[in-house]
């Protein structure tokens, strides 16, 4: 009997210890390296900045008036088609008339005084060459027969004006456009006395359009005349339209402490959908390199780690400041590249590796044991957590 309980004793504690050995062998993880790799290959590489901005003709002219009056007459109206030098508009023509009259009525009256102090300047003439009047009073004649001829000058200058500020009560278009905006009705009266009213303001051509955009300043200094331009509008968002930077303006703009810069930008608009004042939302294509060598710019980044190298694995280095890694076999080799433009997702590789190469870009490291927190647990140089404290001390005074 105590023979049995004896043999039972040592089966189980043999069971006990395999038990043990068994769950310690599965709690262990083994760790395991994963590489990531890119195949060096041919691609596009894009750099943008976006914006927004409002479209407008290329050319739009403002149509007023230099003398004051009543409309009388229009004869446009919104979005007519108008033919340079048609009469738009016209206004009361009755006090203008009157002092075009007035004037030449003065210029008649200035006429008239010259043809006499002309005659009477040839007598006094005729007169003093014979010794008969004194210098002065042949002076005095020459005076006044001179001062006739300016009045009659000016005379003839104020019926020209006249005649000019008549010609304005006329107002015709200056080009060949479409009227936008209307500004005035029949009736109305203008005055120009300080500044010259607005009426009508003409675009020349509604097929030729243009975006003013608003640049902020981090991003002037890579916008350049002649750099394709794509935007939309809210009004057609399904619909993408396509310009040119043709002009980057230099005067600043500061609003809100922010600074930006306008740029222009050609808007072909050969089927009108775009309108003036829509507003664009804009994409300026800053650098473009297409069918160019390229790799994840991350693969010049990466850096293999000599503390995870496994037995058997070595590196080989290049003296280099830019250098992919491939990996052959248990071997992680570097290869030394020349680079061009880089959109800090893609770089460019001009030289240095061949097309379809396969080149690391990054790692992971899955696996792993949990004896770290074991030993953390019981390393008294590594902080315990709080709520342990009074259990701890009471048993450091046992």
């Amino acid at each position: 009997m105590k023979t049995n309980k004896k043999l039972f004793t040592s089966v189980g504690i043999v069971a006990l210890v395999a038990t043990a050995s068994l769950m310690w062998s599965c709690g262990e993880k083994a760790e395991k390296t994963e590489f990531e790799t890119a195949r060096v290959e041919k691609g596009n590489i894009h750099t943008s900045i976006t914006a927004t901005g409002t479209i407008e003709p290329v050319t739009s002219v403002t149509v007023g008036t230099q003398v004051s009056g009543i409309v009388s007459k229009l004869y446009v109206d919104y979005n007519s088609v108008v033919k340079k030098g048609q009469v738009i508009a016209e206004l009361d023509k009755t006090n203008l008339i009157s002092e075009l009259n007035t004037a030449k009525a003065n210029l008649s009256s200035a006429e008239s005084t010259a043809n006499y102090e002309q005659a009477n300047y040839n007598r006094y003439k005729t007169l003093f060459d014979k010794g008969l009047v004194s210098a002065d009073e042949y002076e005095n004649a020459q005076l006044s027969y001179r001062k006739a001829r300016e009045q009659v000058n000016t005379s003839r200058e104020s019926v020209r004006k006249a005649q000019t500020n008549l010609g304005y009560a006329t107002i015709t278009s200056p080009i060949d456009g479409v009227v936008l905006s209307k500004s005035v009705e029949e009736g109305q009266t203008v005055a120009a006395s300080f500044n010259t009213p607005e009426l009508f303001v003409i675009a020349k051509d509604l097929t030729d359009m243009r975006v003013i955009a608003d640049i902020d300043e981090a991003d002037i200094g890579g916008v350049k005349e002649g750099q394709r331009v794509s935007f939309t509008v809210d009004a057609f968002p399904d619909d993408q339209f396509n310009g040119t930077v043709t002009q980057v303006r230099q005067q600043a703009t500061t609003e809100s402490n922010v600074v930006t810069y306008e740029v222009v930008i050609s808007a072909p608009n050969n089927n009108l959908k775009l309108k003036p004042g829509l507003t664009a939302n804009v994409t300026i294509f800053t650098l473009e390199k297409n069918d160019v060598l390229v790799c994840p710019a991350k693969a010049l980044r990466f850096m293999p780690n000599e503390a995870l190298l496994k037995k058997g694995e070595t590196i080989s280095d290049v003296d280099s400041p830019t250098k992919v890694w491939t990996r052959e076999g248990s071997t992680f080799t570097a290869h030394k590249v020349e680079t061009g433009t880089t959109n800090g997702m893609l770089t460019e590789i001009v030289s240095g590796i061949s097309e379809g190469t396969e080149v690391l870009i990054d790692f992971t490291i899955t696996g792993g044991d949990d004896k770290a927190d074991d030993q953390q647990a019981q390393n008294p140089f590594m902080p315990r957590p709080r709520g342990n404290n009074k259990q701890q001390n009471q048993q450091q005074k046992k």
